[in-house]
């Protein structure tokens, strides 16, 4: 679902600053049982045009069943009506659903944490509220009719969160205009979060699914801060992926209970040169 406007659709993107802060690292010490789902990505599409989507969800949940699930969430977030659509899923499963942050769950990831009956949060980690954050070019026309759309999405994040957290509609809107980062004592605090998750249930893996994670993410933040849009940067990543002969014959993942990006090698060779400078 994309709002359109008279400067056509535009796209949700990462903040930066989540991105940045994000450890890919970071996941559950055990989530191998049939009732959980983990959330370990950008919601959406992510580099490769894979990430964590309505339609993963829906599998996962299709092969739990009727039965209480638990989801781990480590993410940076990204598409916005992804995540909303996410939440709608959860909160309409026929059993409880209890949302675990190991790490991180800022933007769209908040949104899908807040979709749980009960909702857990790791002393360090940190949930980061904002508004709908997107890069969009048009006339002064268009980009107030944009403005004026993500407006509406905003007030309907700020009242899902006050209804969740017990919070007034007012605060957390200015939280969010802040771009807040909230740990996790301060979110039980304010209703974000209704328990504390024990540290031993939360591990750090250094793999090559986080080294490439790693990578990614790097030169994505780097990307974005030179000002190239999220599709053409998900084009360049696209050609990565294209040019790596492994990645042909990787075959398909388990995207019922994970969502987990892939670990390929780079191929830089086919790629054109690429000259811009990165604010400080």
């Amino acid at each position: 679902m994309q709002p359109k406007s008279k400067a056509g659709s535009f796209n949700c993107e990462l903040s930066p600053r989540a991105l940045d802060k994000w450890n890919p690292a970071i996941k559950a010490a055990v989530e191998s049982t049939g009732d959980t789902i983990t959330i370990y990505g950008v919601i959406g599409e992510d580099w490769y045009g894979d990430g964590v989507t309505v339609s993963r969800i829906d599998a996962a949940l299709r092969s739990i069943g009727d039965k209480a699930v638990t989801v781990y969430i480590n993410s940076p977030g990204g598409d916005m009506f992804e995540g909303l659509a996410i939440y709608n899923r959860l909160r309409e499963h026929s059993q409880e659903v209890t949302t675990k942050v190991l790490g991180l769950a800022a933007s769209a990831a908040s949104v899908i944490y807040m979709a749980g009956a009960k909702r857990e949060v790791a002393m360090s980690a940190f949930l980061m509220i904002h508004n709908c954050w997107t890069l969009a070019v048009g006339n002064r026309h268009g980009l107030r009719d944009i403005a004026d759309t993500m407006e509406e999405f905003d007030a309907a994040m700020a009242d899902l969160y006050a209804e969740g957290s017990g919070q007034a509609v007012i605060d957390v809107a200015e939280m969010m205009d802040d771009e807040t980062f909230i740990r996790g004592k301060r979110a039980l605090e304010l209703g974000f979060a209704t328990g504390l998750l024990s540290s031993d249930e939360i591990t750090e893996r250094q793999d090559d699914q986080t080294q490439q994670s790693n990578a990614l993410k790097a030169m994505d933040v780097a990307l974005a801060k030179a000002g190239m849009t999220r599709s053409e940067r998900r084009e360049l990543f696209a050609t990565f992926k294209s040019s790596t002969p492994r990645a042909a014959g990787e075959g398909k993942r388990n995207a019922a209970l994970t969502d987990k990006p892939r670990a390929v090698e780079l191929d830089l060779a086919p790629l054109p040169k690429l000259s811009f400078s990165v604010p400080a």
